[in-house]
């Protein structure tokens, strides 16, 4: 009879160890069976696994009432994790502040994530804001060296040994750059490197990052190596946009006052699943599951990206209240994921991130009195930003002809390398290119950082700093005036 009872559970473990097996598939293809099936020795029990402090830090990339949903996203998950317990003191903000009492704000003093969403705003603290939003003050709290901190709160992550860290940023992005308020931005191997020496002075157990921007998948793509104890998700891959979503003229629309998108497709897919689920019981790996699904349309990819994960992934094993807290009202929840409530729709609306800021000032034309001083401001400025977008296209394209030759320009600067392979090897050679370029042809602006990759493309041809300074001078024999020039808003590198 014993026998017989453990040749039964002998067939029971081969079966369950060759579906485990099959999953090993290209990702996305199979749902990866750890992410349904919890046996009862991977289970937290209680507060077994949670020593050490839970520290986050939280970092909106941009200002301008057009990109209202980026400091909303972070002013979401600031709440998000206080609910869960993580102490102010714990969290450090960064985000311009210039949305919530902006003059176009409808409710002055508010901000809001979700069309019928709550404020989201209260009680947020005012870490880092304004001109104090620097990716040199970034890297200087992750590294917890309040000497490198210019200006702000001075709160850093003063982390140990045992702590696990959570870092979520939202912005614009391009291919291995993350934009910041105020140039210069945030370039990929910078950061890797600063989360190396992270790393290097054992000041975390574990650490989860969460990064919401175009081409965000080229931020760790070749550059994050898997023993670091981090593990990454991204809103999408090294070569595609990320999405802004409740945007007016969508479903569910915004309340019809405001004239933006509240959100972010991928940024309040995790943040309205962390808010109906037990987190104690919900690993991060189903929220990827879950995460990936609704940003990519029920896997159509139309007006949705490609969700990654980096780093090492056997991390999104946990559960998530190590890294987000745990919310006591949501105890008795019962993790659904098939059906998840937020996955109801067929197609999430959105619109890609680099077309957000055009949609709200074509709001602001179309609602506006014709011939009111209104329309003329609103007709202005959207003009200037066409007029940007046509100067930036058109200067990068004419560099590469003239470099390269009007057939071989465009095939050159739209080359992908392979995965697993870094957007460019020499990164100084990168933001030397920038800098060169933007000496000559003005800034690249938030629309500009989807050239990074021409620019990339131009070390990684060998291209000399002379002769790149010379195709930039003939390209651009007029320097851009006023808010566009570098001379003005300062550099990108």
């Amino acid at each position: 009879m014993g026998s017989s009872k453990g040749f039964q559970l002998g067939l029971l473990c081969y079966f369950l160890l060759l579906s485990l097996d099959s999953s090993k598939v290209a990702d996305g293809a199979r749902r990866d069976w750890n992410s349904l099936l919890k046996l009862p020795t991977n289970h937290v029990d209680a507060d077994s696994d949670r020593i050490g402090t839970e520290w986050a830090v939280l970092l909106a990339g941009s200002s301008g009432y057009w990109n209202y949903r980026h400091q909303a996203d972070v002013c979401h998950a600031y709440q998000i994790l206080r609910r869960g317990g993580l102490k102010e003191e714990n969290i450090v903000v960064f985000m311009y502040d210039d949305i919530a009492y902006d003059e176009e704000n409808p409710h002055p003093g508010t901000i809001i994530n979700h069309p019928q969403g709550s404020d989201v705003y209260a009680g947020v603290p005012k870490d880092y804001t304004g001109e104090d939003v620097t990716v040199n003050n970034f890297f200087a709290a992750i590294l917890g060296n309040k000497s490198l901190v210019t200006g702000g709160s001075g709160k850093v992550v003063e982390s140990g040994p045992n702590d696990r860290i959570f870092i979520y940023y939202s912005d614009h992005g391009g291919p291995g750059v993350l934009g910041m308020p105020l140039p210069p931005y945030l370039y990929a191997n910078d950061f890797v490197q600063v989360l190396k020496k992270k790393h290097d002075a054992g000041s975390y157990r574990e650490m989860v990052i969460y990064v919401e921007a175009c081409e965000s998948g080229s931020i760790f793509e070749g550059l994050l190596p898997t023993d670091l104890n981090i593990y990454v998700t991204t809103a999408s891959n090294a070569e595609e946009n990320s999405w802004g979503t409740y945007c007016p003229g969508m479903d569910p629309p915004p309340p019809p006052e405001y004239d933006t998108c509240l959100g972010d497709l991928y940024s309040v897919a995790w943040m309205e699943d962390s808010e109906i689920n037990n987190l104690k019981e919900e690993t991060l790996l189903q929220q990827y599951d879950l995460v990936k699904l609704r940003t990519s349309n029920h896997n159509t990819y139309m007006s949705g990206s490609h969700v990654m994960q980096y780093g090492n992934i056997t991390i999104s094993q946990e559960e998530l209240y190590l890294y987000m807290g745990f919310d006591s009202a949501n105890s008795n929840a019962s993790l659904v994921l098939e059906n998840s409530p937020l996955l109801e729709k067929t197609e999430a609306k959105a619109i890609n991130q680099r077309d957000a800021d055009l949609l709200y000032m074509w709001q602001k034309y179309k609602k506006s009195k014709e011939d009111s001083p209104e329309r003329l401001t609103a007709q202005t400025q959207l003009l200037e930003f066409m007029a940007h977008r046509m100067h930036v296209d058109k200067s990068v394209k004419l560099v590469g002809n003239l470099l390269f030759g009007p057939e071989k320009g465009p095939a050159v600067f739209n080359a992908v390398r392979p995965q697993g392979e870094p957007l460019v090897d020499d990164w100084d050679c990168l933001k030397k290119m920038v800098r060169t370029f933007e000496g000559h042809c003005g800034s690249l602006a938030q629309y500009g950082m989807k050239h990074m990759r021409a620019l990339a493309n131009i070390c990684n041809e060998g291209i000399s700093m002379d002769t790149m300074a010379t195709v930039s001078a003939e390209a651009c024999t007029q320097f851009p005036a006023g808010s566009w020039s570098s001379l003005q808003r300062g550099f990108s590198a």
